[in-house]
This record gives C-alpha cells, sequence and structure tokens, in this order.
C-alpha cells in the first residue's frame, strides 16, 4: 500500500491512539517524521520515540505519547501543507498558533524546526502542521 501522505498518516495515528487514550502509537519510519517527533519532543507533546528495526529490513517508530490529568497533552493536531496544497510562509507571515501557546512545525532550508525557532533565525519554509 502506497502512502500519499506519510506525514499526516502518522499525525492521524497519533490522534486516533489519543482518543483511545493509548501509551504508544507505532508508524513507519521515515527522516522527515523522525525530524518532526524530535520537534514534538523537544516542545513536550510527547514524552519520547524508539526507532525498531525489524528482521524484513524495514523500520518502525514506537512513539511514547504524553498525557496530564488523565487528558491527552495535544489537544489538537493538524496538517498544514497537504500534498494537494503546499503551504509556505516567510519569516513575516509565520503564523502564531493560540498566542503562541501551540506551535506550527515548519520544514526550512535549516531544517524542520517550530515556529519560534525559525522567526529567531530568520528563515521561512513549508508550514508542515499545526500542535495545540
Amino acid at each position: 500500500m502506497s502512502l500519499t501522505d506519510p506525514l499526516g498518516d502518522m499525525l492521524t495515528r497519533i490522534r486516533n491512539a489519543q482518543m483511545r487514550k493509548r501509551s504508544n502509537v507505532a508508524t513507519p519510519s521515515s527522516r522527515l517524521r523522525q525530524r518532526v517527533l524530535d520537534v514534538l519532543e523537544a516542545e513536550g507533546f510527547i514524552r519520547g520515540y524508539t526507532t525498531v528495526e525489524h528482521d524484513n529490513g524495514k523500520s518502525e517508530i514506537d512513539i511514547e505519547l504524553k498525557y496530564f490529568d488523565g487528558e491527552p497533552v495535544i489537544r489538537e493536531i493538524k496538517r498544514v501543507s497537504k500534498p494537494g496544497r503546499r503551504v509556505y510562509a516567510s519569516v513575516k507571515n509565520i503564523p502564531r498558533i493560540a498566542n503562541g501557546l501551540g506551535i506550527a512545525i515548519m520544514s526550512t532550508p535549516q531544517g524542520v524546526m517550530a515556529d519560534h525557532d525559525a522567526r529567531e533565525k530568520n528563515v521561512g519554509g513549508e508550514v508542515l502542521c499545526q500542535i495545540f
């Protein structure tokens, strides 16, 4: 089965696992997914993740979700730039999510980073997703 939007698939898996109050969720591995998960971990939205190698040569990411008082830390996770409609933002137009309480994850020439890091480094790029 080929996926047209692997990052959107990972975000949906996280959303579905949190609705079912799961502690872990697995997703196929890729470098982009790992970079997005690095940002989520650095910002405190997930506990962490590990990469698991299988015998057939494929690898999988096991994501450990984070909860506070029984509620998921990620209230809303939304894909912004999709395969059919890419969304780019210059430094001046980087969106602010919930007055700075949430983050927008961006793919920039200097790597995948949160919106506040992109403003700090004065780079724009593709807005991948929003987390609140």
